[in-house]
Parts: C-alpha cells; sequence; structure tokens
C-alpha cells in the first residue's frame, strides 16, 4: 500500500507538470503511467464508489500540489524578468511534442479525411488564438485584470482539454491570454492574499465542470476513431502554436535579447523532445 501511495504522489507531480507546464500533455503523461483509464473514469463519474476514487486521488492530489508550487513560483518570476523569452520557451515546448501526435495519427493510418480534421483545427485555434489577444492578456506583474466570463470559459476549455491526449491545458489558457494572470492569482493565495480568490474559484470551478463534462465523450471518440481524433488534436496544437508564436513577437518589450530569446526557444525544444524520450523508455518498461 505504502509503495502504491508514494507511486501515485510521483505519478501526481507529473500530471501536475502536465497542467502547470505548456507544452506538456497530462492525459499523455497518465496513459504513460497507468492511470489515465482511471482518471477518465473517476472524472466522468466520480460519485460512483467515491471512497475509493478519494483514496486514489488523494496521492495524486499532494504530487500535483508540490508541482503546483514549485512551478507557479518559478513561472511567476520568468513573466516578471523575461516575459517574451517566456512565450518563446513555451513555443519550444509545444512544437517538441507535435512529431507524438503526429506519431499517433500514422500508426492509424492515414486517411483524406483527417485533412479536413487538422485544418479545421488549426483554423479554429488560430483565430480563437487571435481574437482572444487583449481581452485577458496582462503582465504578470500587473494583475488580475481578465473579466469573469473570460475566466469561466478559460476555465470551461481547459477542463475539457485535459483528458484529450497530446493536448495542454495550459496551452490553451496562454492562448486565451490569461495564464499569466492566473500563475499571478495562484501565487497571491500561496502567501495568504485573498485578493483573487473569486476569479480563481470561478476559473477552478468551471474548469472541473469542463473535465466532467467531456471525459466520458472524448474517451469514446477516441476509442472508436483515434485517427481523426489525433489529427484533429494536432490540427488544435499547430493552430495554437502559431497565434502563441504571433503574440509573442507583437508584445512590446525594448529590452528584449534576441540571443536569451534563441536560447529559451532552444531549451523547450530540447526539454520536450527529452520528456518523449524517457516517455518511450517508461512505456517498454
Amino acid at each position: 500500500m505504502a509503495k502504491k501511495f508514494f507511486y501515485r504522489v510521483f505519478c501526481g507531480f507529473f500530471l501536475g507538470l502536465g497542467i502547470f507546464a505548456p507544452g506538456f500533455s497530462g492525459s499523455l503523461l497518465a496513459i504513460i503511467m497507468g492511470i489515465y483509464r482511471d482518471l477518465v473514469r473517476i472524472a466522468s463519474n466520480p460519485f460512483k464508489r467515491l471512497k475509493e476514487n478519494i483514496l486514489f486521488c488523494l496521492p495524486l492530489g499532494i504530487g500535483a500540489a508540490a508541482s503546483a508550487v514549485l512551478f507557479v513560483i518559478s513561472f511567476k518570476f520568468l513573466f516578471e524578468a523575461y516575459e517574451k523569452a517566456s512565450y518563446l520557451l513555451f513555443v519550444g515546448l509545444i512544437a517538441g511534442n507535435l512529431p507524438v501526435i503526429a506519431k499517433a495519427v500514422r500508426k492509424c493510418g492515414f486517411r483524406k479525411r483527417y485533412i479536413a480534421g487538422t485544418a479545421g483545427t488549426f483554423i479554429a485555434a488560430l483565430a480563437l488564438c487571435i481574437f482572444s489577444e487583449g481581452l485577458g492578456q496582462a503582465p504578470a506583474a500587473a494583475g488580475m485584470t481578465a473579466a469573469l466570463p473570460l475566466l469561466a470559459l478559460s476555465g470551461l476549455l481547459g477542463g475539457a482539454a485535459a483528458p484529450v491526449p497530446g493536448m495542454s491545458v495550459s496551452m490553451v489558457l496562454i492562448m486565451l491570454g490569461v495564464y499569466s494572470q492566473l500563475i499571478f492569482a495562484a501565487e497571491s493565495l500561496l502567501h495568504l492574499d485573498f485578493t483573487y480568490l473569486l476569479p480563481f474559484a470561478v476559473f477552478g470551478l468551471c474548469a472541473v465542470a469542463g473535465l466532467a463534462l467531456a471525459a466520458r465523450g472524448i474517451k469514446a471518440i477516441f476509442d472508436r476513431h483515434p485517427g481523426f481524433a489525433n489529427a484533429a488534436v494536432f490540427g488544435f496544437m499547430a493552430g495554437s502554436l502559431t497565434g502563441i508564436l504571433i503574440r509573442s513577437l507583437r508584445m512590446d518589450d525594448p529590452g528584449f535579447n534576441w540571443l536569451l530569446g534563441g536560447m529559451m526557444l532552444a531549451a523547450g525544444l530540447a526539454v520536450s523532445m527529452l520528456f518523449v524520450i524517457v516517455g518511450r523508455a517508461v512505456e517498454k518498461h
């Protein structure tokens, strides 16, 4: 029992990584660690076998909380000191995971109809990213300025993205321009400053609702149409990546250092590719 508990704490830490670090998919990590089906089952009907579900999720929550503290503190510093370079880091993290999704599409056998799914989600993601620019975007140091409806929408979309293999929750939040502000709000709560508790709670509740509503349907789609589903995820990630890159290049940052930006982009690519290699090694064992 003790071994299972600590293994799930370990799993929870990396699930937190999948939530807070742009480019990492929590659902893919859950698949690698062998807990994806249990998580989808719990998310789709949390009150069935409630005691068992709580015992399963408790160590995961402990690990995710530890991961959250680490990433909230480090990412807040990055946004305050090197905001534009931070977005280039995230572009690298996301780009490094595109080959994984492309490989999943090829495994299912390419079909011409996949092009429509890829193109449709690419256009949708790029449009969402461009049209949301300015609605919630603000430097982390400026506090939380996003309106409650945008936070609610961000929570629903982020929660719905969580069980989709290959999708990154934080990538969706960056697209909508609320990621840095949520990091700021979370850091304030760590210091027992409850100024942004209400908007953070609205986001959190809507994220849980989005996860619960999407979990069962998404699992069914990936079970029945894995090739088309992965092609759609690839298009969404590529569109998001393009939109985030455009947004980062438009940022007014007079002190921006292109050498640092290039290094951050390369670091993001290297880290994401390293994580893919580690994931393959884990799957073999």
